[in-house]
């Protein structure tokens, strides 16, 4: 049976270093260091560690011309059936076809090799990152300070000297923009017992995802106008809902149409809608409260189609997602709602919760929106006091 390499593949060597005692009784520094070389492949969720044998017969095997394994050495040759297994290496005409399947969907999509692997490979399942944080002791400036140190300076230090002064610039009177720019701020409060009403739901929609026009090109391909900017204005990024307690809206997952500007149901998920949530944004338990989450899904193929291969093209994804996340800051603070956003995500499991499939979509970013809480139970970094004012009520009165 004939085979070649996957098309996406990058070898890492990996450094591990652990205490021994007997080296450090001989003088040494205590530590024993071991080299690991690991295979990661963009249409596997797992790095593979591989040996010498299967490292040079990876480098040598081509990801498009089909080679016969009786032609090579014999200790290459015995290293292809675990590389079939482990699927990075494909045969001509499998038994299971789902390596080879995932393999040729992954050339299709035309993904810049470092970018398809660092995607793919840093995505996580199960993670409790605020637990693992809080045992760390990294949750305050304080605990972040004793571990590392102080942080680099605020501003960057460009060596402007006597020589050449700074260059002060005029200042104007704040504007409404201005002011609405001084309430955006993260929250991570909300009020569990106020749900979101579904006019401001549907304005958070329609202003944040929705598209404003759209424009057929002549040749099948379709262009939409949002509200905010996308790499090469293709808006490959969409949103997938997670809605718990919006008025007229029932719980439970949805995907938001942009240009009919629908809510579209999608299956109940295993675990509870609360349980989801937490999951879902590793164990922040201070968003996971928000009536509605938001994932940030880009469709790989949409940008992909014009940007093949392309050195920026997954850059600009996450810019957008930047952007998108933005909007919905202003759109929440205007609408007198709290917002946040977080990368600090476990993708695996939003993707199976949504049926996505990763190598066509999968998530960059989670935001969320809702009523803020009367009071502050999680510190919120608002330096101004715009928005914990002294006998105000954040978002409003009831």
């Amino acid at each position: 049976m004939r085979v070649r390499r996957c098309a996406v593949l990058m070898l890492e060597p990996r450094e591990e270093a652990c205490f021994a005692l007997d080296d450090l009784l001989a003088g040494g520094n205590g530590l024993r260091r071991t080299l690991r070389w690991l295979a990661l492949a963009g249409h596997l969720d797992a790095p593979v560690e591989v040996d010498a044998a299967e490292r040079e017969l990876l480098g040598q095997a081509s990801p498009t011309e089909w080679l016969d394994p009786d032609g090579l050495p014999e200790a290459l040759a015995a290293a292809v059936p675990r590389l079939v297994a482990e699927g990075l290496l494909l045969e001509e005409a499998p038994a299971d076809p789902a390596a080879s399947d995932a393999d040729a969907r992954l050339r299709e999509l035309c993904w810049w090799t470092p970018s398809a692997v660092a995607h793919r490979h840093g995505r996580w399942q199960g993670v409790d990152g605020a637990r693992e944080s809080e045992r760390a002791g990294l949750l305050t400036v304080e605990g972040l300070e004793s571990r590392f140190g102080p942080p680099p300076p605020h501003v960057a230090q460009t060596g402007t000297g006597p020589g050449a002064p700074r260059q002060p610039l005029p200042r104007t009177p704040d504007a409404d923009f201005d002011r609405l720019l001084a309430r955006r701020a993260t929250c991570r409060n909300f009020d569990t017992a106020r749900p979101l009403d579904r006019g401001r739901f549907a304005t958070m929609l329609q202003r944040v995802f929705g598209a404003r026009a759209h424009v057929d090109a002549g040749t099948g391909a379709t262009f939409l106008k949002k509200g905010s900017p996308s790499g090469g204005g293709l808006h490959s990024t969409g949103a997938y809902l997670l809605v718990r307690n919006v008025e007229d809206v029932a719980p439970g997952l949805y995907h938001y149409h942009p240009v009919e500007h629908a809510l579209e149901p999608l299956p109940a998920p295993e675990a509870p809608l609360d349980e989801l949530a937490l999951l879902a944004l590793s164990g922040q338990h201070w968003f996971a409260d928000a009536p509605v989450l938001a994932a940030l899904v880009p469709r790989f193929a949409r940008s992909y189609w014009k940007y093949r291969h392309h050195p920026k093209a997954y850059r600009a994804l996450v810019l957008d997602a930047g952007h998108l996340s933005q909007t919905l800051y202003l759109s929440a603070t205007e609408l007198g709602l709290g917002a946040f956003v977080t990368s600090a995500i476990n993708e695996i499991d939003i993707e199976r919760a949504f049926g996505l499939d990763p190598l066509e979509e999968s998530p960059l970013a989670v935001c969320g929106f809702g009523w803020r809480a009367q009071r502050m139970e999680t510190a919120e970094f608002d330096p101004a006091g715009e928005v914990w004012e002294v006998g105000r009520v954040p978002g409003g009165t009831r």
